[in-house]
């Protein structure tokens, strides 16, 4: 697996273009606010001959899904899976849907297991844990979330919606919401 990330909109959203895996390849979280930030996206997938097939959706917050629509004009044909769509109906999805309420009731993360790679959104970050202040956050929900993400194999590579990557093992260890 491929990942390119870019960092749109004010709120600094990480949106992931996967390349070289089944069923791909996908759009995580599409962030482009602005009529740049569309551009720079679409002007990387024309130069690199990508057509996404599916747009996976980690939760319906809109620093995460303000270019949502921009995408799905320019690839009509893109499946988009989110909590809302329900499960794909494609046979061959090499992720597994992972429900993490908590940050937002509809919150959820893609582990591609055969790469061993997590697709958090805000449910968990490098040494941190999405807020729960925000109209549908929960902090139990989000504490139970977590736990369950860290039952994945350490060396899980996980990609969130804001900041840097990290991995299990090393939010085990250092994470102080989840110690």
């Amino acid at each position: 697996m491929n990942v390119i990330r870019f960092i749109f909109n004010p709120y600094q959203e990480c949106t992931y273009l996967l390349t070289e895996v089944t069923g791909g390849p996908y759009i995580v979280d599409p962030g482009m606010y602005s009529e740049t930030e569309q551009t720079t996206f679409l002007t990387y997938l024309q130069t690199h001959a990508i057509t996404p097939r599916q747009i996976l959706i980690t939760h319906s917050h809109i620093d995460h899904i303000c270019g949502l629509d921009f995408v799905r004009e320019q690839f009509p044909e893109a499946v988009v899976i989110s909590a809302q769509s329900g499960p794909p109906t494609m046979s061959e999805v090499p992720y597994r849907i992972i429900k993490t309420p908590g940050h937002k009731e509809d919150a959820l993360c893609f582990y591609f297991e055969q790469e061993q790679t997590l697709f958090a959104g805000d449910t968990l970050f490098r040494e941190s844990v999405g807020r729960t202040d925000l109209e549908g956050g929960n902090w139990d929900e989000l504490v139970q979330s977590v736990r369950q993400l860290l039952t994945l194999p350490p060396d899980t590579l996980v990609y969130p919606g804001h900041g840097p990557t990290t991995t299990i093992a090393h939010e085990r260890q250092a994470n102080p919401f989840v110690q």
